[in-house]
């Protein structure tokens, strides 16, 4: 054999090789990814937003007005979902979820805040649904209203995307009102978004 056929046949089997360590890689150069697809992790912002004067309702139907809302004294923990989306707020509530769920008894201490960005499908109703099947506890508000109310509250924290469609997963931490907020943009883990919090709660202290 000349060494030109062996230099041919020694890259062929070095490219089997290849697709044998890397299954389906070949198949992911091909298949779509959705935009909130992204590495774990997230990135750290601190932030102060001038957030406007709206009004939004609660699971129960009850009008209430924003910011106000959020300043009952209590640190604040805030996202943006929706209850049909599939990809990216299953994990921000399911996040969420489970730094109630570790909290504990102190878990009534933190004001926790999920609006929809599609407050045409998510009415009252829908949320309250939503809330459940989250097993939310009190301390856990779940937010509707008006798509300007939660376009122009999605503007202020710098939140909105365009719609639904291309949202983003960001949290928001804030230890009492006046404070500046802290960003997490990205999937912040719930080990992450409890070390945030107490971080927070620390600096709030001293």
């Amino acid at each position: 054999m000349s060494s030109l056929r062996m230099l041919s046949s020694l890259a062929a089997a070095l490219a089997a090789l290849a697709m044998i360590a890397t299954p389906g890689v070949a198949h992911e150069q091909h298949e779509p990814r959705h935009p909130a697809e992204a590495a774990p992790g997230y990135a750290r912002q601190v932030a102060n937003y001038r957030l406007p004067q709206l009004a939004l309702q609660r699971t129960d139907g009850t009008a209430v007005k924003f910011p106000q809302e959020l300043d009952d004294g209590r640190p604040v923990m805030l996202n943006f979902i929706y209850t049909t989306c599939t990809a990216i707020c299953p994990i921000l509530s399911q996040t969420f979820a489970e730094v109630q769920r570790r909290l504990g008894p102190e878990r009534a201490q933190v004001h926790m805040v999920s609006i929809t960005i599609d407050p045409e499908e998510d009415t009252a109703q829908e949320m309250a649904a939503y809330a459940k099947r989250l097993d939310a506890g009190k301390q856990w508000g779940f937010y509707t209203g008006t798509l300007d109310a939660s376009v122009s509250l999605q503007k202020a924290f710098q939140a909105y995307f365009g719609d639904k469609m291309h949202h983003r997963p960001v949290t928001f931490l804030r230890a009492a009102p006046g404070q500046p907020w802290v960003r997490l943009e990205g999937f912040a883990s719930p080990d992450e978004v409890l070390a945030e919090y107490h971080q927070l709660l620390a600096r709030q202290q001293h």
